[in-house]
């Protein structure tokens, strides 16, 4: 195998330049490199000179047969979700989904609604409704939910899917180990303070699942600050676009079914459009539906049909604070959908 490509970024935004477009849509126009479609190894200097890794790239690094577990296991964990933030994108009040509420308070890429016939408004501020959810495990929640430390909604309810794709997870794990050695023990060391918040066999925690979700930009939040996003997708049908692109530095990576991507998701990222041509429509009529999704929901980019399934997988950096006596019933497998909190006793 040839030795990977080695590319030199700078900055080509300022920091407050790039801040200013955070929940915007960003485009090829940002590019100041050819687009990254070969294995490549890139990194930016700082106003000292000095060189840090900004990600690393691999072409055909994960086999069919491990896709094909993963998609099996995953394909229907991306569920709708308004809590996506900035990512999410500005607020589109001409979408199907918006169009039948009424808005209020609405800022960027957040907004209140009416609920009770028009009379009150709603309690949390929320995002566009895009296919995204996380499987694996979470920390404490002291928002308006209140959840303890656990294993997520879609893990306890999907449990034995969650399960069956681990080779595809652990694989993911085993690239992000050879590219990035030092970073993954660092992020490993951190995950074995709590062993049983980690997914097995994989210094991570939780696995980000989107589903034809074109991210805006933004900064991962919340994830352990001396790791690597580890990134991995899974196709089907044909389109173009959809590139990762972090505009601060001028360059995107095409990142495509078997192909391996670790990049530090604390710099500012998102994706460029994610569109059909002619022939691509021609391909993707031919195919039959893989998901039953209503039309009348309105989630952002479901409705086509090709799929495009990315997997964003990493250490919460606050898990390292969740208790090690966490009550079972949240680790565990469940047929309903709520954590019950039991209340003390006064």
């Amino acid at each position: 195998m040839p030795r990977p490509k080695k590319l030199v970024v700078q900055k080509y935004l300022t920091d407050n330049e790039v801040s200013n477009l955070e929940g915007t849509w960003i485009d090829e126009s940002f590019l100041k490199h050819p687009v990254i479609r070969e294995n490549t190894d890139v990194y930016y200097k700082d106003e000292n000179d000095k060189e840090h890794l900004l990600l690393k790239f691999r072409k055909n690094s994960i086999s069919n047969s491990l896709l094909r577990n993963g998609w099996i296991s995953y394909k229907d964990l991306a569920k709708p979700s308004r809590g996506r933030g900035a990512s999410a994108g500005p607020i589109d009040t001409g979408g199907q989904y918006w169009s039948k509420r009424t808005l209020t308070d609405t800022k960027k890429w957040s907004t209140s609604y009416m609920i009770k016939d028009g009379t009150e408004k709603s309690r949390m501020k929320v995002n566009n409704q895009v296919a995204s959810n996380p499987i694996g495990f979470y920390e404490e929640s002291k928002n308006f939910c209140k959840l303890p430390c656990r294993l997520t909604h879609f893990t306890r309810t999907n449990y034995q899917k969650y399960k069956d794709g681990l080779p595809f997870i652990q694989r993911i794990s085993q690239m992000f180990q050879h590219l990035i050695p030092d970073a993954y023990e660092k992020q490993l060391e951190q995950a074995d303070k709590k062993p049983h918040l980690k997914i097995p066999g994989t210094p991570f925690s939780t696995i980000t699942i989107n589903r034809n979700f074109r991210t805006a930009l933004h900064r991962d939040a919340g994830d352990f600050k001396g790791g690597f996003g580890n990134l991995t997708v899974i196709e089907r049908g044909k389109y173009h676009g959809g590139y990762t692109v972090l505009p601060q530095f001028g360059v995107a990576v095409d990142v495509r079914s078997n192909d391996f991507l670790a990049m530090d998701v604390h710099q500012w990222h998102s994706n460029t459009p994610i569109y059909e041509t002619e022939e691509d429509k021609a391909f993707n009529a031919t195919l039959e539906p893989a998901f039953k999704d209503n039309p009348e929901v309105g989630t952002v980019g479901i409705y086509e049909r090709y799929t495009r399934l990315t997997f964003v997988c990493y250490l919460r950096e606050k898990i390292v604070n969740c208790p090690d006596d966490i009550p079972e019933e949240f680790l565990k497998e469940s047929g309903h959908s709520k954590i019950i909190l039991k209340k003390e006793k006064v």
